[in-house]
């Protein structure tokens, strides 16, 4: 079985599938391990690497992608110049990687027209059993590491206390929204930098894991459920988003730093910083919206862009894990790795639709679309389109 790695071609995307150290793991096993030539370059993993570890460099795309019995990407295949990536895998191959299915299910009905079975990263089940190949959470962890570095680089303060001859700096104080992965890794970063943290998370489980990390938990007592399956934050009723809204803005405005993190998949992000509530903040604060892809937790969010209103800096970063991408890396690879184990018995694809991860990973399969919201989404599109 030949295991190909494409390289990636998104704008700014470092990130790649497979580290020379998961390759060899891979050839080990018996598996052929094919990289197109320069695949790793850009998260400083060298073709010389790949080799020394068992894989064949391919220079030619084409023939990278007609060769594969399963292909690894990070982002979805693009189109370029007229032609789409996918016309370039063999029907009945394999694709794996972040198919962003909920918000582009075109791309998914492409793939199974083409007889593709394919695996989408960011369905695989939030479970014990799933917990090694979970990518949405490795990544959503160097995502809230990096955003707290970016808030504490933007604050025209220090993050720290300190006591110095000349007087004593106040500690700065953040405010995470969203106690997720990547929420929690944004907290552990601002503690470390010496802030003083406060979080908010609609989900009261959530408190012992923000308090083990010596915040603060901002509890708004909600009537209706709001934890959804995988253990994701539910999307909830606008009188609940109104009377969170009500609770939190006190706690915006004493902030120095605000860093948002709610993402609901597939559907636009919900607002949580109004006009209103960035009017009020001090001049001189900083708010990173980690959902600026998904149109932004905060009023004036711009995705890709720094934004000043009221004297606040509205930064709307875009793919945080790809400006990480040693570890980013690291960490997709061993997912893969793990979820590539899981599928491959004896050298050949073994698909068990009774396994609860394939079954949810797995998108695409002989020409049918497996995942029933893909499905709506498609219905939804094709109502919208003839209405």
């Amino acid at each position: 079985m030949k295991i190909a790695v494409a390289r990636e071609t998104v704008m700014g995307e470092r990130r790649v599938a497979l580290i020379p150290d998961t390759v060899s793991r891979l050839v080990k096993q018996g598996l052929e391990v094919l990289l197109e030539a320069g695949a790793g370059e850009a998260a400083y993993f060298s073709d010389a690497d790949y080799e020394a570890a068992g894989a064949t460099i391919i220079s030619d795309t084409a023939q990278l992608w007609a060769e594969a019995d399963v292909l690894l990407k990070v982002s979805p295949p693009q189109d370029h110049d007229g032609y789409a990536e996918t016309s370039q895998l063999r029907e009945g191959a394999t694709l794996i990687g972040f198919l962003n299915p909920l918000g582009h299910p075109e791309g998914i009905q492409s793939l199974a027209r083409r007889r593709i079975t394919a695996f989408s990263m960011e369905l695989i089940p939030r479970t014990s059993r799933a917990q090694s190949m979970d990518a949405l959470s490795s990544q959503a962890s160097v995502a809230g590491y990096k955003a707290a570095l970016i808030a504490a680089t933007a604050l025209p303060k220090y993050f720290p206390m300190l006591t110095t001859a000349a007087g004593t700096i106040r500690p700065a104080k953040v405010f995470v929204m969203g106690a997720g992965v990547a929420g929690l890794q944004a907290i552990a970063t601002a503690r470390r930098l010496g802030a003083v943290v406060e979080a908010f998370d609609i989900r009261p489980a959530v408190k012992e894991e923000v308090q083990s990390l010596g915040a603060k938990f901002v509890e708004v007592p909600l009537d209706e459920e709001t934890v959804a399956e995988g253990g994701y934050a539910r999307e909830v009723s606008e009188a609940a988003k109104e009377r969170s809204r009500q609770v939190v803005a006190a706690h915006i405005a004493q902030a120095d730093a605000v860093i948002t993190t709610a993402q609901v998949p597939g559907k636009k992000a919900p607002l949580l910083v109004t006009e209103e509530m960035i009017a009020g903040m001090k001049p001189g604060s900083v708010i990173v919206d980690l959902a600026a892809d998904q149109g932004g937790n905060c009023a004036y969010t711009q995705a890709g862009r720094d934004v000043v209103r009221h004297g606040v800096t509205i930064i709307g970063p875009t793919n945080l894990p790809a400006s990480v991408p040693v570890h980013s890396s690291q960490l997709y690879a061993k997912n893969i790795l793990t979820l590539l184990n899981h599928l491959i018995k004896d050298g050949d694809l073994q698909l068990n639709f009774e396994d609860d991860i394939i079954a949810a990973a797995c998108v695409t399969y002989e020409g049918d679309i497996r995942n029933t919201r893909i499905k709506d989404a498609l219905m939804v599109e094709s109502a919208v389109s003839a209405g």
